[in-house]
């Protein structure tokens, strides 16, 4: 997989997909503060009546696009740790309300080294997105001894420009999924964007990495 995957403006997204976006919001800024990022993106209709935890497709991406870039603004110089801290927030709630969806329920990670379990989780989210969101590609792979993770039709960043990285709720979600995977501290792994779509590249590829040295 090695091609730009070509998203049209008005791609569609999934209403649970949103939600979970919505529940890690509504955690970490609390109820005024999602409410405020809601009506700058032009999604004021969710303020009190939240999507539907279901599979339609009730949203357009460039909508999610927009309010991961609302939370950005509305949080200033804070806005890259405060959508990463949204990004864990909301992978914990999609384990206690969306297991089955997301691709999480299941996954023997007990009987699995640290290392496969790091693996397996990123894989389990992988078959979540694919088997819910129509248009999405991602890879998970091992380069160099570094954990890969690549989404090629990434919504966070869809219709967005950029000089720099910015899918930090992403950032926070694959963080917490190894810990969540592993039983550690989200502080114990480095997740790095090295790539984004909004920036100019055909992927948004991202390193997992153990701070530690016996990962």
């Amino acid at each position: 997989m090695a091609e730009r995957v070509q998203l049209p403006d008005d791609a569609p997204y999934v209403n649970a997909l949103l939600l979970q976006a919505i529940q890690g919001i509504a955690e970490v800024l609390g109820v005024n503060g999602l409410n405020a990022v809601l009506r700058a993106s032009g999604l004021g209709r969710f303020v009190d009546n939240p999507p539907p935890n279901n599979l339609e497709k009730g949203v357009l991406a460039r909508e999610y696009a927009r309010l991961n870039q609302a939370v950005e603004e509305f949080t200033g110089r804070g806005g890259k740790g405060m959508l990463q801290r949204i990004g864990r927030a909301s992978f914990r709630w999609a384990v206690r309300e969306q297991a089955t969806t997301m691709g999480l329920a299941n996954l023997a990670l007990k009987a699995l080294p640290h290392r496969l379990r790091k693996r397996a989780i990123l894989l389990g989210i992988r078959k979540g997105l694919t088997d819910t969101v129509e248009y999405a590609a991602i890879e998970v792979k091992e380069e160099k001894g570094v954990l890969v993770y690549m989404d090629y039709a990434c919504t966070i960043c869809h219709t967005r420009h950029s000089d720099q990285p910015v899918c930090h709720l992403y950032v926070g979600t694959l963080g917490e999924a190894v810990a969540f995977a592993t039983g550690r501290d989200f502080r114990d792994f480095e997740v790095v964007e090295t790539h984004c779509r909004a920036a100019g590249d055909i992927f948004c590829r991202f390193e997992i990495r153990d701070r530690d040295v016996n990962g």
